[in-house]
Order: C-alpha cells, then structure tokens, then sequence
C-alpha cells in the first residue's frame, strides 16, 4: 500500500462520492419534478445533501468559530487567533479577547495529533476563555508539508512543546488532551533537567495513555498484536501529485477515518439515516446536532509515517513513559526530575480508548514531586470525549482544573521563591 497510486485511489473514491452526492441533489431538486411530487425524489435530494456534505468534510480544515466573549462587563470582545510560533509541522497560537483585563491565569492546551485538527478542541477553548488566557498547538496536516521540511517523530514532537513552553514562560499552566500525554510529561521532564526555570507551574493530563498495558482496550491489544511490519505494509501511503507534501510517507487521515467509524458503524450508520431523513422533511438546518458533530468528526488529517510508527512502537509496544526509559536525541529523560510542578490526572470511568489507570499511572513516575503536588481524578459515567467537552467537563471537570491551578500557583511560587 506504500505507494502514491494507492493514495491518490482514496482520494478519487472520496471526489466521486462527493460528486455522487452533489449530483443526485441538483438532480432531483430540478424545477420540472415539482410538477409530479415524490417522496422518493424528495429521499433522493436528501441523501445527495448529506453525502456530498460528508465527503467534502474529509478535506476541509475547519475553522475555529470562536468570534466573540461575553465578558463580565457585559460587552462582547472580539477574539482573533494569532499566531505566537509558527513553525512546519505545528504552530502555537493565541486566543487574544481584545479589550479584555490580563486574566490571572495562562493556559496551553496540548491537542492531540492523532487524526483530527486542533478544533476538536473548539468547546473546551471556548469555556476555558472565559477565565483564563488561552494558548493551543495547532498541528498541521502531514500531507500539506513539503518533504524538503524533513521527518517529524514523536522526539521531534517532545522538542516542539519544549520550545513552546520556553516561548510562554514559567508562568503557564499546561493541559494535555488524549494522545499528547505522555510526550507532554517527558517534556516537562525535558524542562526539569535542561531548563528548569521555564518549567510550567501545573500539568493536567487528561485521558493520555501514559502506561497502556495498566487497563487494556481494544487500541492497546491491537497495539500489542500487530507487528511493525505489518503496520507498515498496510496502514501507510506516499501522498498523491494533488497536495504540496507529494511523495511524504504518512498514515492518511481517510484510513484513520474508516476505522474511528467501524469501531461504531451500526451508530454512525443510524446517525446518517436519521438525518437524511431529517433533510427530506426539511426540519434539518446547517448548524443542527448531526452537523456540528460530523463537521468535526469526518475532517481528518494526515500523520506522517515517522511519528506514527514511533508513537506505536515507543509508546504502546515499549512502553517507554511507562517504564521511564523514553530518550530525546539519545539523552534519557528522567521523569523524577520533575519537582516542583503540580501533576493532576483526570480519566473517565466509561473510557474505552484510555480506560481508568492508563493516565493516573504519571502520578508514580514523578518520584520526586511531593504528595501534596500530585492529584487525581475519575469522572463517573464519562466516556473519552466527556472528560474534555460536554457536560461532564463543564460541570466536574473544568472547576476541579481551575481550582487546581489556583491552588498550585502559590505553592509553585512559595516553593520557587524557597530555592
């Protein structure tokens, strides 16, 4: 499968259906067919808006959304996105509330890079504006990077958040979403030994698989069960002639996409059906449930080979974070260097992609941070996606972060102004 036809093939099946489904809309929206009602033309032009929606979703970047803040003033505050270091496989940018006070806290959310873009992060960016300074990476899509950018790994992704959290200083709050984890750990712990005095005051992880093997899921057994090997010969492509990173070898994100969807094709398959006959009886709109959802959902990115393969067999099959073996450009990173940053876990009951135990296991490898800078928590009844976005993160989740970043700032102040 290492090869640019079998990329480009991918993306022909995609263009056809998206041009499937464009077709069948205007065909059966034709003027002359009002003249003999059908609900089966009706059917035809709903299926056709869903699916030419759906496919060309695949490809398109979706935008941040985040145009304005109520703050409390009253007054609405535009926010722009700017961007603080732009760099070729990732950026970090800024939510900037224009016209607004210095909020007292400052916070990088690292999003994962693990199919989708940064703006599956949109509502948590969204709830925490309201009280804090917002920083998040932005990482790009593999296929749009030139191969004359070089390889970027998962060494080359602990570097990126190193320069990043030297670029926003000591005074920041890190939180790390999913995947990011444990390279977000061995940052800090980068930080602790290299460079202490640009160490965050606070790491929150949330839902990372920081030790895969101390609550298996089925992501971790197929981890486990297939070889490097295989993993080469069929999940990565070369990019295609249409995209300006031709011939980069990457896991393409419409491969990603097709198997986030067989692990629940019996709900996506009622979801699409749902709403196709939703937009036939035309009580569907253009920002409903289904399309806020699946706008997010189907877009998905491309990841280069190298930080695929490194991230499988470093993280999942070595388990190198877990066993404080993990190295950057061959020097160790020693995770109990950590000391005098304060370390919260969050991990949801119901998660089936980094179940309960996986991420709490950080909390033992700081050997050398003090019980009282360490902190946990489990989310009853929250899936993977609930511990950061919906209800159980707005209502739980957010408060217990942002008391714990309160709490720890001074201690991480008093301790810093003792040595």
């Amino acid at each position: 499968m290492r090869y640019m036809m079998t990329y480009d093939l991918m993306e022909a099946t995609r263009n056809t259906n998206q041009w499937l489904g464009a077709t069948a809309q205007a065909l059966a929206s034709y003027p002359l067919f009002a003249l003999f009602p059908s609900p089966a033309m009706q059917w035809m032009a709903a299926w056709g808006a869903v699916t030419e929606r759906s496919f060309q979703r695949m490809v398109a970047k979706p935008d941040w959304n985040i145009h304005s803040l109520t703050g409390p003033d009253g007054r609405d505050h535009l926010v722009n996105v700017e961007t603080v270091v732009k760099r070729p496989f990732g950026d970090l940018i800024n939510f900037d509330v224009a016209d607004r006070k210095t909020a007292k806290r400052r916070v990088l959310l690292v999003a994962p890079m693990s199919g989708h873009y940064a703006t599956l992060l949109r509502s948590t960016v969204q709830s925490l504006l309201v009280d804090c300074d917002v920083y998040i990476t932005d990482w790009h899509n593999a296929r749009e990077i030139p191969v004359s950018a070089g390889k970027f790994d998962i060494e080359d992704y602990v570097l990126y958040l190193v320069d990043f959290m030297r670029t926003l200083g000591p005074d920041i709050h890190v939180i790390a979403v999913c995947q990011p984890a444990p390279l977000t750990l061995a940052a800090t712990a980068y930080l602790a030994e290299q460079d202490p005095d640009a160490q965050p005051q606070t790491l929150t992880l949330i839902g990372g698989p920081i030790d895969p093997d101390a609550t298996p899921t089925e992501i971790t057994d197929f981890g486990r069960r297939i070889t490097m090997g295989q993993l080469e010969e069929t999940m990565l492509q070369r990019v295609g002639f249409k995209y300006p990173g031709v011939g980069r070898m990457v896991y393409p994100g419409l491969l990603q996409l097709a198997s986030f969807v067989s692990m629940n094709i019996e709900q996506h398959s009622h979801s699409f059906l749902e709403q196709i006959c939703s937009v036939a009886r035309q009580e569907a709109s253009d920002h409903d449930r289904h399309n806020r959802f699946y706008d997010e959902y189907l877009a998905v990115m491309d990841m280069t080979a190298e930080f695929y393969l490194s991230t499988v067999e470093r993280i999942f099959k070595s388990r190198e974070i877990a066993r404080n073996a993990f190295s950057v450009g061959g020097h160790p990173i020693d995770i109990g260097k950590i000391t005098r940053v304060a370390v919260k876990t969050v991990e949801g009951a119901n998660d089936d992609i980094s179940a309960p135990g996986q991420c709490v296991a950080a909390l033992n490898l700081c050997t050398g941070l003090s019980e009282d800078l360490k902190a946990s928590h489990i989310e009853p009844n929250a899936g993977h996606y609930g511990i950061f976005a919906g209800r159980s993160w707005r209502d739980n989740i957010r408060p217990l972060i942002l008391d714990f970043i309160d709490s720890n700032t001074r201690k991480a102040a008093n301790k810093n102004a003792a040595a």
